[in-house]
């Protein structure tokens, strides 16, 4: 038996956990020429006609990237001033 290809395939599921509306309404991956992707989705509404559609996202799957950005450490600027007190 042939192994199945899913190289351009994806899939969407129904998010069970959304416990905000900035997270997707469906949630997934994708694979695209051979590279893994998360993919997210949220269902919108037009404002010009009330029409329904998806909104896509995709990230890749082995992005490193931290989803918050460091906090900077600020230095003083001299550690041998003398504390008035």
């Amino acid at each position: 038996m042939t192994e199945y290809n899913n190289e351009n395939r994806g899939v969407l599921y129904r998010n069970g956990n959304k416990t905000s509306d900035n997270h997707p309404d469906y949630s997934g991956s994708v694979n695209v020429d051979g590279t893994d992707f998360w993919l997210s989705g949220w269902i919108k509404e037009s404002k010009k006609d009330g029409k329904k559609f998806f909104s896509l996202s995709i990230k890749p799957k082995n992005d490193t990237k931290p989803v918050n950005k460091p906090i900077k450490a600020v230095e003083p600027d001299d550690f041998d001033q003398d504390i008035p007190f």
